[in-house]
């Protein structure tokens, strides 16, 4: 095989990922479409010279010989199934985070990808950004001694926006947003320490959106449009105050780590700024990211050695691409892990993982913050 032929299925929010792998004259293409949307479908088109086979069946990808591998871009209820299913045909796969909604899921697409011999990659671009690889470099470096306490704080300023205006903000369609939203969180928690998560404890509630509204009004409709902070004119359009909206929009974890680490993950999804903030803490010193400026302070404490003599200011440098240039780098691992077998950032068993810890989390602060285990019987499927 020398180019990687690519269907898509979903035109959604993630569709923007299809540019990368795009290259008619390289060694990816993108040649088909799956949509429910005739709008979509029509749009994606648009941006691609080349002429895409278009369906609103998805299934109608896999039995194409011109399809290779297929990069599921759909919403997160919907990854189970069109995982496995497409595994199941024979095809390579890209699955966006989460890898499913629950641990049953992961574990049920882990067996179908183990038996497939077929390659299963999940989009944990984080693991690509600069700023993150960064700081595992420092700490896998001993730059702050033997990790001992991590804490990351989510200001997701967009939250309502993105969250509470559509599908997501129902628990049925995610589980909740500590699994959907934080399963990138969790997963470089897990990534940068080198350990799994063994037990959780976490609190949340419904803070601030939600409410009485009725479930079919939208935005463009009501009549309190012109006064309402969460209004949006377009894209997400459902009421961001509807009934349904059962999912936490203001929640705190703790959990320790195989190792005895230490670590939280604080996520409120209507404060005014976006930002994600980093400190892992060591024996040595410290670390802490500044994403809004694009920097990394590393902090060093008395050790008597040269090493307390000074502290250390790391600034990221400008990469091209979305998501601080890491969409074109995980593209590019997914075809290269597809033609020449290189083994990427991120793993099959590690998207599990991100998803056995939100689900726990998700049963603790919904039964009243108790401590609750985690299960990685699926240890053997982790290679």
């Amino acid at each position: 095989m020398k180019k990687v032929r690519i269907g898509v299925i979903g035109a959604g929010l993630r569709g923007g990922l299809a540019q990368y792998w795009h290259k008619p004259d390289g060694e990816s293409e993108i040649v088909a479409l799956a949509d429910i949307s005739q709008e979509r479908l029509d749009k994606f088109q648009e941006k691609f010279e080349t002429p895409l086979f278009l369906t609103k069946d998805y299934k109608e990808l896999l039995t194409r010989d011109d399809i290779d591998a297929i990069a599921v871009l759909s919403p997160d209820y919907l990854h189970e199934e069109h995982i496995i299913t497409c595994l199941e045909a024979g095809k390579h796969v890209y699955a966006e985070k989460p890898l499913a909604i629950t641990v049953e899921g992961c574990d049920r697409i882990l067996e179908i990808w183990k038996k497939s011999g077929k390659h299963l990659m999940v989009g944990f671009n984080m693991r690509y950004m600069a700023m993150y690889q960064t700081m595992k470099g420092l700490i896998d470096s001993g730059a702050i001694g033997e990790l001992k306490a991590i804490w990351v704080r989510h200001f997701v300023g967009f939250g309502g926006y993105f969250y509470y205006h559509d599908w997501h903000g129902n628990s049925k369609n995610t589980t909740s947003l500590l699994l959907q939203k934080g399963s990138h969180d969790l997963d470089v928690i897990h990534w940068i320490s080198g350990k799994h998560a063994t037990k959780v404890s976490a609190f949340g509630s419904l803070d601030y959106y939600g409410g009485d509204k009725p479930n079919t009004l939208t935005c463009p409709t009501c009549d309190q449009k012109k006064t309402c902070p969460e209004y949006v004119p377009h894209t997400f359009t459902e009421c961001a105050f509807r009934e349904e909206i059962d999912v936490e929009d203001n929640n705190m974890l703790i959990m320790e780590l195989e190792g005895g680490i230490k670590a939280s993950y604080l996520q409120c999804h209507f404060t005014p700024d976006y930002s994600r903030n980093y400190t892992f803490i060591g024996t040595k010193g410290r670390i802490e990211n500044d994403d809004v400026n694009n920097k990394i302070y590393l902090k060093t404490r008395k050790s008597n050695s040269w090493e307390e003599l000074s502290d250390v200011v790391y600034e990221m440098k400008p990469e091209e691409g979305s998501h601080g240039g890491a969409d074109p780098k995980i593209a590019q691992d997914f075809v290269e892990l597809i033609l020449y077998n290189k083994e990427p950032l991120t793993t099959p068993f590690a998207g599990r993982m991100s998803v056995a810890v939100g689900c726990a989390a998700t049963e603790s602060l919904r039964n009243g913050g108790r401590v609750v285990e985690i299960s990685q019987e699926s240890t053997i499927l982790q290679h």
